[in-house]
């Protein structure tokens, strides 16, 4: 349910949690046009990992509205090699954060996801009823477990207690400050690093990772910052909502568009050992 919520950020201290990352950033550069005080973190400051660290942060800086930005973050490679750190990280970030803002008195709370929350097979396009709605896809489930706890404790606090905590669920995001990294990296910033340097390099080949049927909705990082802060001044219900385009493309012909814009003129490879994910 759509409620307008008319939360006034005017003149109000927002933290934005991992404002170094892609969509962390994005939202900082975002409400640089509103009138209100920013106010960020680094890990050297609030390890948002301890509860500690958290609290005596919070209680400092004493913010109004909480931005949940941050988290560990990868590709199908990371996710399948490091599920514990996934799992652990992400989880310890919510429940921290989550639980020092109700004891606190945060005003309002907006808990950013990931689209890898629904089953692996849930019905196009996917609406926030799928959740819990089947298995998920087994890639990226510890992370997706994470993601979810956050979802469901925001849930919680705004249930048991009336806190206005909500959640947000970015589809695939690509922009800048993106991760490159050639083998943790999400599929935008992947295809973009391997054909510039396939380029540069003039290989004679591309290699994209599984069949490249699988189909994803892309959105980019500043856009769907103005929609976090869309969602922080007018949403308020206890189920989360879904944030992105409504266009999905496969992977192989992302892959094809990248060739034409970067003039690669090699043939694109496909490495059937690795993981299509999702389809």
């Amino acid at each position: 349910m759509y409620i307008n919520d008319n939360y006034t950020i005017t003149g109000k201290k927002i933290w934005v949690t991992g404002h170094k990352g892609m969509l962390g950033s994005a939202i900082v550069r975002r409400l640089q046009y509103e009138d209100c005080e920013i106010i960020t973190s680094s890990r050297q400051e609030c390890d948002l990992c301890h509860q500690d660290s958290v609290i005596q942060w919070m209680k400092k800086y004493k913010p109004d509205a909480v931005i949940i930005a941050a988290g560990k973050v990868g590709g199908i490679h990371a996710n399948i090699n490091y599920p514990a750190n996934y799992l652990y990280d992400n989880v310890m970030i919510a429940t921290n954060v989550i639980n020092t803002a109700y004891h606190l008195g945060v005003e309002k709370l907006l808990y950013l996801g990931s689209s890898c929350i629904y089953p692996k097979n849930s019905k196009q396009p996917i609406h926030e009823s799928s959740l819990l709605q089947g298995f998920l896809e087994p890639t990226n489930e510890y992370y997706a477990l994470a993601k979810i706890i956050g979802i469901k404790l925001c849930q919680a606090f705004y249930k048991q207690y009336g806190m206005n905590f909500i959640s947000g669920m970015p589809t695939n995001l690509y922009g800048i400050n993106d991760n490159f990294h050639p083998e943790n990296s999400h599929v935008p910033a992947a295809l973009l690093s391997r054909f510039h340097h396939a380029k540069i390099k003039k290989d004679d080949t591309v290699t994209i990772w599984g069949t490249g049927k699988p189909r994803r909705e892309f959105l980019f990082s500043d856009d769907c910052a103005d929609a976090c802060v869309f969602l922080l001044k007018h949403y308020k219900d206890d189920e989360h909502i879904n944030i992105g385009t409504g266009e999905d493309i496969s992977i192989l012909e992302f892959a094809q568009k990248i060739k034409n814009i970067t003039r690669f003129d090699g043939d694109i490879m496909h490495d059937l050992s690795r993981a299509d994910g999702v389809m």
